[in-house]
């Protein structure tokens, strides 16, 4: 492809017409000044969940990112231009990859699993496959597996290395990997490559300018770059080959500090070499060096913490720089921007509930479209009674669950996948309550397993644990929220009775709640829902049969709730809601006599009358999460 676009090496932050009308023919192409390098896992001495994260362009120190799964040394990263994988490691050893995405820091999801539990491996990609080579099992192997990075799921079997070791590592162009260095056992100086297009056994590309264990590596689309290692001392000697040309290592120039199992990445311009042995400790030293010229390693900054046997990818390395495409986006058949937010996002998301037993599922649907819910992923723990969830534009968090637990979970609403951890709840809870504006989410009321009255927050943007809010009128649990972008209103609940208690926060303040007014019936475990101006409960149990209620307040005001309409089917269980502006989602639940529903019913929020048909969730559930990207609560 002709580069009829602002290549890597001259992005501007600022596009001037024409760079646009470029893009466009070049079917989506932009300029990654922000490339960004993330360095993963580590030995502190101890296994560590740490990712750090660093602009490739500029210098200083990293930046938190966000956590694995699961701590764990001896790891191999890679990644596509959206997502980074990261496979394999020490703890037993591992078959696990995590992956997180690029565009917000958080804590990894699981992706499925290598072929071969193994620590100590190489790993690198181009945009469509990332593929493993090498390690430690208790013994040395050869193995080279696979992933397709776009689709989740365990890898395949690609082939095999030339020799079995362990302690090498990967770098990569678009269409060739290559596996350097490596303990088999006793330094070695190999260098083996395989196509990515393929399957098969890697073949000899040439030899490293000395043998050595842990080594670092990265590269450009025309170099790869090899960097310090054992030989058995400590190195600091940096190598490169010519990726399109087998042969033998060339000497580039040298680390600032002599170092063992580091890690290395690039944005293809420019390489960072971070963390690792020297002489026997983790440091936490970055070096840089430009790959196009020849010379010794600059100062960068430093880790957030020192460590070695560590991984490290980028989303803008070598096996990326033949063509950048338009980042997908989910919900879009042409992969333009999809509008998000208050009044116009269209995403709800649904997870966990029982079917009966504990579901892990997360299913998806566009609100403005009627149809049957598909499958997003999974949530990192089966859950049920997940009444609280809370969304921001972006994020969707399933906080508390049956057990009770504290964990948080969250997906991505814009990256269909499996959920990760985000932080824990000031208390374990299930049945709780949950609503937010664009900034932070609250969780009110709950079992724990008694009835609370506790209310708490977090900070979307920024993984880690609620902090306390206040409390609300009365304790009560399977309460439901919902409410506009100053307000949330908790409704309804049960504390040895059903109860028609109303009340309200603002939302972006602290303290304990006020009266608001009554429900038109007592009940709990209803469904909430919201536009800017309207707050709406749906079904739920009264005291004898299960609901059809739908009752709804002005969210600025304070009173009574006023009839709306009714459920199509009476149910209750009913915490997976979703709207925008102009339309409302209730889904799932329980009916009467006592089965799981996947219904999906729809209103339209801005007048009154009873629910019509939608169409159905994936699996019959109750007790679920879900919430939207364009709730009442969202500017």
């Amino acid at each position: 492809m002709s580069e009829s676009y602002p290549r890597r090496d001259q992005a501007r932050g600022i596009w001037k017409i024409n760079d646009i009308t470029k893009n466009i023919k070049g079917d989506g192409t932009y300029p990654d000044a922000g490339v960004l390098g993330i360095f993963s896992g580590g030995d502190a001495p101890s296994d560590s969940s740490v990712q750090d994260s660093v602009v490739i362009t500029t210098t200083g120190n990293a930046t938190d990112f966000g956590d694995l799964v699961e701590a764990r040394a001896g790891v191999a990263g890679c990644a596509s231009f959206t997502r980074g994988l990261v496979g394999g490691g020490d703890d037993s050893p591992d078959n696990f990859i995590d992956y997180n995405i690029f565009s917000s820091a958080g804590n990894c999801a699981d992706f499925g699993n290598l072929t071969q539990a193994r620590s100590f491996l190489g790993s690198s990609s181009n945009n469509t496959r990332g593929i493993w080579g090498g390690g430690y099992t208790g013994s040395r192997v050869n193995t080279i597996d696979f992933v397709t990075i776009a689709t989740l799921g365990n890898a395949t079997d690609f082939g095999d290395l030339t020799r079995s070791h362990n302690s090498l590592s990967s770098t990569s162009n678009s269409t060739r990997a290559l596996f350097g260095g490596g303990d088999a056992p006793g330094a070695n100086d190999t260098i083996d490559f395989v196509e990515f297009s393929t399957t098969g056994n890697a073949t000899d590309f040439g030899n490293l300018s000395s043998a050595r264990s842990g080594p670092s590596a990265t590269g450009s689309s025309t170099r790869a770059m090899f960097m310090g290692g054992d030989t058995p001392s400590r190195s600091n000697i940096i190598d490169y080959v010519e990726i399109g040309s087998l042969g033998n290592a060339i000497d580039f120039g040298d680390l600032n500090v002599n170092v063992l199992r580091g890690a290395g990445t690039s944005n293809g311009v420019r390489a960072l070499n971070g963390g690792g042995y020297d002489p026997s400790a983790p440091i936490n030293n970055i070096d840089f060096f430009t790959i196009a010229t020849r010379s010794n390693a600059t100062d960068f900054g430093d880790l957030t913490a020192a460590r070695s046997s560590l991984g490290a990818y980028s989303n803008g390395h070598g096996g990326l720089q033949e063509f950048q495409p338009r980042a997908p986006e989910l919900y879009s058949p042409t992969g333009t921007v999809v509008p998000r937010g208050g009044g116009v996002g269209d995403v709800c998301v649904v997870g966990g509930g029982e079917t009966p037993s504990p579901s892990a599922d997360i299913d998806f649907c566009g609100i403005s479209t009627l149809g049957n819910a598909q499958d997003f992923g999974d949530l990192v723990t089966a859950h049920h009674d997940l009444l609280a969830s809370m969304a921001s534009a972006n994020r969707i968090l399933f906080p508390g669950g049956s057990g009770p637990t504290n964990e948080i979970q969250y997906v991505e609403f814009d990256s269909k996948g499996n959920a990760a951890d985000f932080g824990n709840l000031t208390a374990n809870t299930r049945s709780s309550a949950g609503h937010g504006n664009d900034t932070r989410g609250l969780r009110a009321g709950g079992f724990d397993p008694s009835v609370t009255n506790v209310i708490d927050y977090v900070t979307y943007a920024t993984v880690g644990d609620a902090t306390d809010f206040g409390d609300l009128t009365v304790s009560r649990g399977a309460c439901m929220a919902s409410g506009s972008n100053t307000r949330t209103v908790i409704g309804g609940g049960y504390s040895g009775s059903n109860l028609d208690v109303m009340d309200y926060v603002t939302t972006g303040s602290t303290g304990n709640a006020t009266d608001f007014g009554d429900l038109s019936v007592g009940r709990n475990s209803a469904a909430a829902l919201s536009s800017t101006t309207r707050t709406l409960y749906a079904g739920g149990s009264e005291p004898g049969p299960y609901s059809d209620v739908i009752d709804y307040v002005t969210t600025a005001s304070t009173g009574n709730a006023t009839d709306f309409g009714d459920l199509s089917v009476a149910r209750t269980a009913l915490g997976a809601r979703g709207s925008n502006q102009t339309r409302g989602l209730i889904l799932g639940g329980y009916v009467s006599p006592g089965a799981d529903s996947n219904i999906i019913d729809y209103v339209t929020i801005a007048s009154t009358g009873n629910a019509t048909d939608f169409g159905d969730l994936n699996v019959a559930r109750r007790g679920s999460g879900g919430y939207s990207n364009g709730h009442g609560g969202l500017s």
